[in-house]
């Protein structure tokens, strides 16, 4: 039975190696292409468009490791090839391949948290749940 409501920071979280590392209490999810154009000689036009690869911009707000990612020693700045996974009520989002590109902290005692984090993944999988 799907969940009702939008997703909460428990639905919304960092993976890496089959653990959750982090919860995160927002995101903004780009897909961005771009093209490249054709031209022959003797146009005064491109005469196609090619559609380049595919790339997913995310920018993250508000994560905090878990308590066994910190136990591990997690550093966010060292992460790479991790995922983000979004639970909602009638689908599951995984943007896979993750590479950090800005990272901006800052923290309380006793809590390791990242205001603002933003990533780049190589893919993109929904599946219904």
């Amino acid at each position: 039975m799907a969940k009702a409501g939008f997703p909460t920071s428990s639905d919304i979280y960092l993976e890496a190696e089959g653990k959750k590392i982090a919860v995160v209490q927002s995101y903004k999810a780009t897909a961005r292409r771009s093209e490249q154009v054709v031209e022959a000689f003797g146009e005064s036009e491109p005469v196609a468009t090619i559609a380049t690869q595919l790339t997913y911009k995310i920018e993250l707000t508000r994560l905090y490791a878990t308590a066994e990612a910190v136990s591990d020693g997690i550093d966010f700045h060292r992460l790479k090839n991790f995922s983000l996974v979004i639970v909602k009520p009638d689908r599951r989002v995984a943007y896979t391949g993750c590479q950090w590109s800005e990272i901006a902290e800052s923290g309380e005692l006793s809590r390791m948290v990242a205001e603002r984090v933003t990533i780049t993944a190589s893919k993109r999988v929904e599946t219904r749940v």
